[in-house]
């Protein structure tokens, strides 16, 4: 079995890629152990004086300044994570789940949260065993970190809560119970720990940059369809033109598209018209600012991962304990929601090219069947993606803007960053949707541009597809059709 070592070196998106695609099970490196086993001896030795920190000693939010007993901190931890466990809504898929787990035991391995090395070596535990906790969707405000999602992650370890297990949703205790594991009694900060911190928000945060490379892609594969679908032009990707523009996204998809449509016929045939609708003309420009806003997301994403967002901050080194303010999820929360809208305005545009596919010009037929009128062909499909672009659209209004004040005025100012995230995944879902009407159509209109052949790239594509989607010649029920393309397009890269 492959193993990962969890250290103080920086860790990808595209690692992270390899762990989940690969299953590989996590481990703590040498290093890391030693920095964990340091901080926790630290904030122990630390105890002993009569000095407070907040979170540590003390209570929470604007609880701040009453003082706990040292005979009364552990039951202060336990408190903290089941009276924070109040997520509401829908459940955290669990790849989603999976990588929020991952992602903090990365943020505790530093050494700079006073976590125990039996709680975190727990969670690993869960991530190697396939132990999902069951997390919901709503409660986190994204700022005092992912406190509600954090706490039901962290309730099987101290034996609460239900997680997911040999393939059933059973009570933690049974787990345990099953396992042989007694449950964690949390020491002084543990509960802090787990519950301050972003990993709600990033692991939302790096499932969505992965998924939105993949669609880029493929929205530049099926664009390219739709070109050779429509008969258009092959001059707004030429390189000269796209190199003035000297936006890097723009550039990059001019290539991309050069490349995929080498060697086709219909792209190199006469044209009788001398430009296309901006939803073809534009695509280096629209796919390429997407490319670049999933690089700025990417960005923020891999330095958050690497991050350490608990509060309060041990340094062993320095003799210090800070108060401060890491868990605040405002860089997540400003590049989900550019994300969001980057990867609407994909579906946007691909809704566009469907409609113009269906209108009866360049010389298809009305609607991309032989006899419309009779039959009404792709007529309904278009609806149906033009229904979901407009729900991405409504789930593209950002949620960084948005501020609630909570615990008495102590948190006046919030980054929504959780509502961010899981509104990206939403977009993301319904664009695999738009994207599949979008092939349905496309390779429907490069049939009838025979026999003319596409490129290599794009011909392979069709007859992959229609061992699986055959050609529409007369009505039939469309609704399997769709989600044939959208299991097809899930596959396609």
């Amino acid at each position: 079995m492959e193993i990962h070592h969890i250290s103080s070196k920086n860790i990808s998106l595209q690692t992270i890629k390899e762990i989940i695609d690969k299953k590989l099970q996590i481990k703590l490196s040498e290093e890391s152990k030693h920095k964990i086993t340091k901080c926790r001896t630290y904030l122990d030795k630390k105890l002993e004086s009569n000095d407070i920190y907040y979170g540590i000693n003390t209570g929470f939010g604007s609880l701040c300044n009453t003082v706990i007993s040292n005979n009364d901190l552990s039951q202060l931890q336990r408190n903290l994570v089941i009276s924070h466990a109040c997520g509401v809504g829908e459940e955290v898929p669990q790849e989603i789940v999976k990588l929020m787990i991952l992602l903090k035991v990365q943020g505790l391995s530093y050494g700079h949260s006073g976590i125990q090395l039996q709680t975190i070596e727990r969670l690993i535990d869960f991530y190697n065993q396939d132990i999902i906790p069951v997390v919901y969707q709503q409660g986190s405000l994204g700022a005092s970190g992912d406190l509600a999602p954090l706490a039901h992650l962290s309730l099987p370890l101290i034996g609460e809560g239900e997680v997911y297990f040999k393939s059933k949703k059973v009570h933690s205790s049974e787990m345990l119970k099953t396992m042989d594991w007694q449950p964690i009694t949390l020491k002084s900060k543990e509960g802090l720990a787990l519950l301050n911190g972003t990993q709600f928000m990033s692991a939302y945060g790096v499932w969505n940059c992965i998924q939105a490379e993949k669609l880029s892609f493929t929205a530049d594969l099926i664009g390219a369809m739709s070109l050779e679908g429509f008969d258009g032009r092959i001059e707004p990707f030429n390189e000269n033109v796209n190199l003035v523009r000297n936006q890097i996204g723009q550039i990059v998809t001019a290539e991309v598209y050069r490349n995929i449509l080498k060697g086709s016929e219909i792209i190199a045939q006469d044209k009788k018209h001398v430009q296309d609708p901006y939803s073809f003309r534009c695509i280096p420009q629209v796919h390429g600012a997407t490319k670049d806003a999933i690089a700025y997301a990417k960005d923020i994403v891999e330095r958050e991962i690497n991050a350490v967002t608990d509060n309060p901050t041990i340094f062993p080194d320095t003799d210090e304990i800070v108060s401060a303010g890491n868990f605040h999820g405002q860089p997540l929360a400003l590049s989900a929601d550019f994300l969001a809208i980057a990867l609407a305005e994909l579906g946007n545009i691909s809704e566009r090219r469907t409609y113009q596919l269906i209108s009866g010009k360049r010389g298809l037929p009305d609607f991309l069947v032989k006899n419309p009128g009779l039959n009404s062909g792709f007529m309904i499909p278009q609806y149906a993606a033009a229904s979901v672009v407009s729900q991405n659209k409504q789930l593209a209004t950002p949620a960084s803007v948005d501020s609630i004040e909570s615990s008495n005025g102590q948190e006046d100012h919030v980054s929504m960053g959780a509502n961010a995230a899981t509104k990206c995944y939403k977009i993301i879902e319904n664009l695999k949707k738009i994207l599949a009407i979008e092939l349905f159509n496309a390779t429907q209109a490069v049939e009838f541009r025979r026999p003319l052949k596409s490129s290599t790239t794009i011909e392979n594509i069709i007859s992959k597809y229609r061992k699986v989607v055959s050609f529409v010649d007369d009505d039939k029920y469309m609704h399997p059709e769709i989600i044939k393309t959208i299991k097809f397009l899930e596959n396609l890269i």
